[in-house]
């Protein structure tokens, strides 16, 4: 029964087009992945390409199974079986698709490859002209508080401002997990530049005294070493989140970012006007980072009392989310139920904010 199983789909043509398919989808993937950064296709588009591909080849071998080309058009296999087989059709025309496929995917693979690599290796030493000149990094904010654990605080003031950056699409901004190895202050600003592939660095510092804050920050072209703006805020607690705003959109401006109007409400608007569940919330992800022995579970108690304090905190949801999915690892809770949770807080953080 095995056997014959086999060489019906060999009858069939399924085997050639499942190799056709391959062959022709991944040749589609490479000009999606080499050819359309260079047209600045949105990354989106690429992915979706990837996504139709493999969800068309078990599509294409249904209906290799159930149909079959002949020179009068498309048949069920049925009924192609019964038609009279004409001289000199080509059967072997496949084979050739298939080598010119792979030859050209195989081009476009190395090809990309070595433009990769001579990006990377021939790269010269970072000057003005050579790095993008609308990038920048946030770097950690220090603590100048006296209460050391007053640093989630600190952490939480640098978050808030490169997430706002990071909503405008003509700046280039580096991810906070790749800017946490670096001191607020590092002595050799070019070289924290070069590692990071950015012309600008952001760094600052927070003293937080009972409902008084300070924020100190100056934005540096590293390159040059030339301070392009800095700033002194001595707020009130409740007024931190309009701070930030003001030097998200500030350090936009002066790099000459274009903002659209949609960008502009992302970067002025306030997750939560609560002070007490922003501390609540920065308290739990600082703890959600650490990843290390009860801190996860204590992430949670601190998300979900932000939640208690603002129903309407959609980052206190997402944060909830993930400390969720990753329970199970540090605690041994159940993960059916655990992932059921995080569903249901993520589901209800993108309600509340769709463009989390």
């Amino acid at each position: 029964m095995r056997g014959t199983f086999f060489a019906e789909l060999k009858r069939r043509n399924v085997y050639k087009v499942a190799v056709t398919y391959a062959v022709v989808g991944w040749l589609i993937a490479q000009i999606a992945t080499q050819i359309f950064p260079f047209l600045e296709i949105p990354n989106w588009v690429v992915r979706l390409i990837i996504v139709l591909i493999a969800i068309g080849f078990p599509i294409a071998l249904v209906i290799a199974w159930a149909f079959e080309a002949t020179p009068e058009g498309i048949k069920r296999t049925e009924v192609a079986d019964k038609m009279p087989a004409v001289a000199g059709q080509k059967k072997h025309a496949w084979i050739y698709v298939v080598i010119v496929g792979a030859a050209i995917s195989v081009a476009l693979f190395f090809l990309g490859r070595y433009t990769a690599q001579s990006r990377e290796g021939g790269r010269p030493p970072a000057t003005a002209g050579s790095l993008p000149q609308k990038s920048i990094a946030v770097l950690p904010f220090d603590n100048l508080s006296r209460d050391p654990d007053n640093a989630f605080f600190a952490e939480g003031v640098q978050d808030e401002i490169l997430t706002r950056l990071a909503k405008v699409a003509d700046l280039k901004v580096i991810a906070r997990t790749s800017t946490q190895k670096f001191k607020s202050a590092p002595t050799d600003l070019r070289d924290v530049a070069k590692q990071l592939d950015v012309t600008n660095i952001l760094e600052g510092s927070v003293q937080k005294v009972n409902d008084q804050v300070r924020v100190n920050v100056q934005l540096i072209n590293a390159l040059t070493n030339a301070h392009l703006w800095a700033e002194i805020y001595d707020r009130k607690l409740s007024d931190i989140f309009a701070v930030q705003s003001d030097i998200a959109k500030t350090v936009a401006d002066t790099l000459q970012a274009k903002l659209t109007g949609a960008e502009k409400q992302m970067m002025a608007a306030a997750a939560t006007t609560d002070t007490t569940a922003y501390e609540l919330y920065h308290k739990g992800r600082s703890l959600w980072e650490k990843r290390s022995g009860d801190n996860i579970p204590k992430a949670i108690a601190f998300f979900e009392q932000a939640i208690a304090r603002d129903p309407n905190y959609a980052l206190a949801y997402a944060g909830l989310a993930q400390a969720y999915i990753l329970v199970p690892f540090y605690t041994g809770a159940d993960r059916f139920d655990a992932y059921l949770k995080a569903k249901d807080a993520a589901i209800k953080a993108l309600r509340l904010d769709s463009n989390l």
